[in-house]
């Protein structure tokens, strides 16, 4: 088996991202890789029923969310030691976007969160089982555990 040559943090800046991050990193220093990283910002619409099914965000929203996602991408990647050349933020679909930037970036190895849901929480689907089924590399989903 080959060693990764470039693998692509994907963060969510969840409470358990540090772990997630502190994985890839590890994984980075273990193959001698380069150690990039994305965010993306979920495009989701908002429901609310006196308006009808969808309600797209507002614009200063989208901007507001993205300026906060700017500082904690920049923050954590200085802690980590990532170069700004290195680093994503994005709009989008969270499974989309990431393995566009990897595709785009000859990642060979995208690490992500994964909580392991079932039932119902299964059905809505999960970034982490988004990015397996379109990804063109390897993925390594690193279990969060559910308080």
């Amino acid at each position: 088996m080959e060693h990764y040559k470039h693998i692509l943090l994907a963060t969510d800046f969840s409470d358990c991202s540090t772990e997630i991050a502190n994985k890839a990193k590890q994984m980075a220093i273990a193959n001698n890789a380069q150690l990039s990283i994305v965010h993306v910002v979920d495009n989701l619409p908002i429901t609310d029923a006196t308006y009808g099914p969808i309600i797209p965000y507002d614009g200063d929203l989208s901007v507001q969310l993205m300026d906060v996602a700017k500082e904690r991408l920049a923050k954590i990647s200085s802690e980590m030691d990532i170069a700004e050349n290195r680093q994503w933020l994005e709009l989008g679909s969270p499974k989309f976007e990431i393995v566009r930037i990897a595709d785009e970036n000859d990642v060979d190895l995208i690490v992500v969160g994964s909580h392991g849901r079932h039932g119902f929480a299964l059905l809505l689907g999960s970034t982490a089982n988004g990015v397996l089924h379109h990804a063109h590399c390897d993925v390594l989903a690193v279990r969060i555990k559910d308080d």
